[in-house]
């Protein structure tokens, strides 16, 4: 059995530890009140704008667009989203899982990563990471993902890249978020879908490729904006979980050295008056 001076310096530690976590949860849920604001806001923009292209280019018939068909290249550009900081449970590990666990293969992936423990997990697996734009995920702007988009475009209109996703984490709840990898370029269409809501097909003014130069990059940017700011509120919605995880298992350690010590200094106290009365029966 540990002495008591050993479960006391332990109990100590964790009181300690358990102070820490408690000051993170808080931070956490403030943070997370205003991210959580700003994703419901942002969530049905980010929606319409992925239904209404699907559909309006569901509409367009047979359009030969760069935007519409994959290039030549076998390279995939994938940008991925993850934190700055760890503490927050399976949040980055799971995005980072969606990469490597896929499809994909490594050697033909060129990494745009938005986030520190991202561009960490995936260059110590050998990635190739591109870009390093981990400083926009403290405060994403449109600006942000707007300056993104046209980088990860610029690759795709050059032939360098054949296709583009985004990995990041949808916020569903404060409990709940879900990681997911979504497919931005070439677009994909669902022709039977769109094709049940309408026969019509779509007209472009002053022509069809004159707009979608206009659309499709306000489209991938929109669905970076909404990606970051999901991003954000999943951080702290999960840091706050395993903070406040972290501080119910810290006082139940708390109560458990407790309890240990107790029993430790009453087998102290035991045993001394066990030497005391030892040693009054051997004088008499």
């Amino acid at each position: 059995m540990a002495s008591m001076r050993d479960i006391k310096r332990r109990k100590s530690s964790i009181q300690s530890t358990q102070q820490i976590t408690k000051a993170m949860k808080l931070v956490s849920t403030v943070k997370l009140q205003k991210a959580k604001t700003r994703a419901e806001q942002t969530n049905p923009y980010f929606n319409y704008m992925y239904n209404t292209v699907s559909s309006m280019l569901a509409r367009s018939g047979s359009i030969n667009h760069p935007y519409l068909t994959a290039g030549d290249s076998d390279k995939k550009a994938v940008v991925v989203i993850t934190s700055n900081r760890g503490l927050a449970g399976g949040y980055n590990s799971n995005v980072v899982k969606l990469v490597t666990d896929s499809e994909l293969k490594k050697e033909e992936l060129d990494i745009y990563a938005v986030g520190g423990k991202g561009v960490e997990a995936l260059s110590r697996r050998g990635y190739n990471i591109v870009e390093d734009a981990s400083d926009i995920i403290e405060s994403p702007t449109y600006q942000d993902a707007a300056e993104l988009c046209e980088k990860v475009l610029s690759a795709f209109t050059r032939g360098e890249v054949g296709e583009i996703y985004l990995a990041y984490t949808h916020f569903k709840n404060t409990v709940s978020q879900e990681a997911k990898m979504i497919k931005l370029l070439p677009v994909e269409i669902d022709l039977e879908e769109n094709a049940a809501q309408s026969n019509v097909l779509m007209n472009y003014e002053p022509n069809e490729e004159e707009a979608l130069d206009m659309i499709i990059p306000k489209y991938v940017t929109s669905l970076f904006y909404g990606a970051l700011v999901e991003a954000v509120a999943s951080e702290n919605g999960a840091r706050m979980q395993a903070m406040d995880s972290a501080t119910s298992n810290a006082e139940e350690m708390i109560s458990d050295l407790s309890l240990k010590y107790n029993r430790a200094r009453q087998g102290s106290i035991t045993q001394e008056l066990t030497e005391i009365i030892a040693g009054a029966n051997a004088i008499s």
